[in-house]
């Protein structure tokens, strides 16, 4: 089982690694549900860590439906982040209709052959999981998880939805179930055997009294690093 966490800062990504996160997603403003990180936290993070960093790329909170210039920025900023020698990204673009906006997903692609993508959870807003992913089962080589709560506002809820969701993606070996929301260390296990997923995304609850303006909590820390190497 692959654990990844939720960081901000340079601090926080050291500590993340020292704690036993096998993965990071780098944010800034995660009361918006997180958005690009500057220049400058790229820039630290990817020389003080060693394990692989997936760098948001989200100009804005107001909808995953970007216009030509949202998207320019975008592209933009995967070039920088690809310039400071990265590689990991987490994106995700819509239709307004809410389908895949393939078009952008390819223009993302042809700026680095080794981007690794992790298309986020504008997944969670289609109308039909199923087919989206078998959308994004065509971009396999650079999209390589898809982060959700299987449509519902956590994991609990999405259960189901996540099972379902693993196993197609078992069946034809595609993009990785990346479950994520609402996921604590002490409803980590059975969700866990609900879901069977090989890697899972942790944000708050690992953070001391559920606050991103706090430090890591060791103790829920520990306990999903117990449970993980249980596995």
């Amino acid at each position: 089982m692959l654990l990844e966490v939720i960081v901000q800062t340079v601090e926080e990504a050291i500590e993340a690694e020292r704690l036993g996160a096998d993965r990071l997603e780098l944010v800034s403003g995660i009361g918006e549900g997180g958005l690009t990180p500057s220049y400058g936290t790229i820039k630290q993070v990817l020389k003080s860590v060693s394990i692989p960093v997936q760098i948001m790329i989200r100009p804005h909170s107001y909808h995953f439906h970007y216009s030509s210039s949202d998207l320019d920025t975008m592209y933009e900023d995967v070039n920088n982040i690809i310039s400071l020698g990265g590689t990991g990204i987490v994106f995700g673009a819509l239709h307004k209709d809410n389908t895949i906006n393939e078009e952008a997903l390819k223009n993302i692609i042809q700026l680095s052959p080794d981007l690794d993508i992790t298309f986020h959870r504008a997944f969670d807003e289609v109308s039909s999981q199923e087919a989206a992913y078998l959308i994004l089962n065509q971009f396999k080589q650079n999209v390589r998880r898809i982060l959700t709560s299987g449509g519902k506002a956590n994991c609990e809820d999405g259960k189901n939805s996540l099972k379902r969701l693993v196993d197609l993606s078992v069946r034809l070996q595609g993009p990785k179930i990346l479950p994520g929301s609402g996921l604590t260390s002490t409803n980590i296990e059975w969700i866990h055997k609900a879901v069977g997923a090989e890697q899972y995304h942790f944000g708050k609850s690992l953070r001391t009294d559920q606050s991103f303006a706090k430090g890591f909590d060791k103790v829920a820390f520990d306990k999903i690093i117990k449970f993980k190497t249980s596995q």
